[in-house]
């Protein structure tokens, strides 16, 4: 059963009561990321997120987790291109206690400046970190390649340099412009009843004010560059973006059979072709990534530097193969199996019900229907899949982005 309910302020509240389950997942979802900052708050969606747990007007840092800890929950928190979440899962007994500590340090948070100067220095070692993970690198780096350096481009972890500089008053006219009413979405999904949780929001959020939230639409733009960053690394790290369709297009559906069929298994192309056949790489696969204005299709490998070139050829003969002589029906049909599977099995997840249900209200405004998702994956066809195929992989419209021991850009 699912229930929703819109409050005065504009806050929207969803709930998914999945029946037999004695566990609840609860999810503060807000409407920004690393999309909505500018220059100077580069990183910033980020770094409140880290702080929010950082102490309260009734708790500091350790009392939070510590208050968890005792009711055997699990606490944690993301930050996207354009959604931050802060969610718990605990047992249905524990609900009311849970969702109070959530929505005190969602609320309530007071930023003290001696945690500010010492999660400053954690998010910076956490820059540094991705810094030593050359896939993640390669990955931020061919963002900024498609899109470049703003917007979607935008490295979710910001610079250093910001992070060090990031005060209190930054923090409060941040969540002031993007924390508001309309633009948060609250999620549970589980053995949870609709009139305790709704009495919980109401009395934590009913009288959260709205009016000051700041609308910012990404302004797009297509930079098609070839990237390197040089890394003294052994492997090298490749990765190619390719246009697609953004989030909630009609052809979703066939976007991500196609996609699964490019490199979302161990038996499509890519990984048969490129690791299986050739020995070019260890790691390749392929992903879709959909946002409101746009959408990409990006393919990632990790090969031995002497093979850059060869994989990245192989990589293209794979894509260039699919786009000239299509699919068959055996590779359709294995792929839409793979989306309902997929499907169904994240019926079972309350942590994934509670972002798929948060997600569309916060995206669409809409109540997610799981009937009709599966009903749209039985119904594509190949010929539906031919027709999108025809419309992707354009070489004008792809970046690249290489990790490495190289100073050397791939060419188109």
């Amino acid at each position: 059963m699912i229930q929703t309910k819109t409050y005065e302020n504009g806050l929207r509240l969803v709930v998914k009561k999945m029946e037999g389950l004695l566990s609840v997942t609860m999810g503060i979802l807000v409407g920004t990321g690393a999309c909505a900052e500018t220059e100077n708050e580069d990183g910033i969606s980020h770094f409140i997120e880290h702080m929010q747990f950082k102490g309260t007007q009734k708790r500091n840092a350790f009392e939070i987790s510590d208050a968890f800890d005792r009711l055997g929950a699990q606490v944690n928190a993301f930050t996207g291109k354009d959604i931050t979440c802060y969610y718990s899962k605990c047992t249905s007994e524990h609900t009311s206690a849970c969702f109070d500590l959530l929505a005190d340090l969602f609320l309530n948070s007071t930023f003290p400046e001696e945690e500010m100067d010492r999660e400053k220095g954690v998010v910076c070692e956490e820059i540094s970190m991705n810094e030593d993970t050359p896939e993640d690198l390669c990955l931020d780096l061919l963002a900024t390649a498609f899109y470049g350096k703003e917007n979607y481009g935008r490295n979710i972890l910001g610079t250093a340099k910001n992070v060090k500089g990031f005060s209190v008053a930054d923090i409060k006219r941040y969540k002031k412009a993007r924390y508001c009413p309309e633009n948060i979405v609250i999620s549970f999904a589980g053995g949870v009843d609709f009139a305790q949780v709704e009495a919980l929001v109401s009395a934590w959020f009913s009288n959260l004010s709205a009016g000051d939230f700041e609308k910012r639409v990404p302004k797009v733009q297509f930079t098609r560059q070839s990237l390197v960053k040089t890394k003294p690394i052994e492997q090298m790290h490749l990765a190619i973006a390719y246009k697609a369709l953004p989030r909630g297009s009609e052809k979703e559906e066939v976007v991500t059979a196609l996609n699964s069929i490019l490199g979302g298994s161990m038996s499509a192309r890519l990984f048969q072709e490129v690791r299986e056949k050739r020995g070019l790489a260890y790691s390749v696969y392929s992903y879709n990534s959909c946002y409101q204005e746009c959408g990409s299709i990006n393919v990632y490998a990790g090969v031995n530097a002497e093979h850059l070139q060869d994989a990245y050829g192989a990589i293209t003969d794979v894509i260039t193969d699919m786009k000239k002589n299509g699919i068959t029906e055996d590779e359709f049909s294995r792929s839409r199996e793979q989306m309902k599977a997929s499907m169904l099995f994240s019926g079972e997840s309350t942590n994934t019900q509670m972002l798929l249900y948060g997600k569309s209200l916060l995206y669409y405004n809409e109540v997610f229907d799981f009937d009709k998702k599966l009903e749209k994956i039985n119904t594509i066809t190949r010929g539906q899949a031919m027709e999108v195929l025809a419309q992707l992989f354009d070489e004008n419209q792809k970046a690249l982005a290489v990790v490495g021991n190289t100073d050397k850009p791939l060419s188109f």
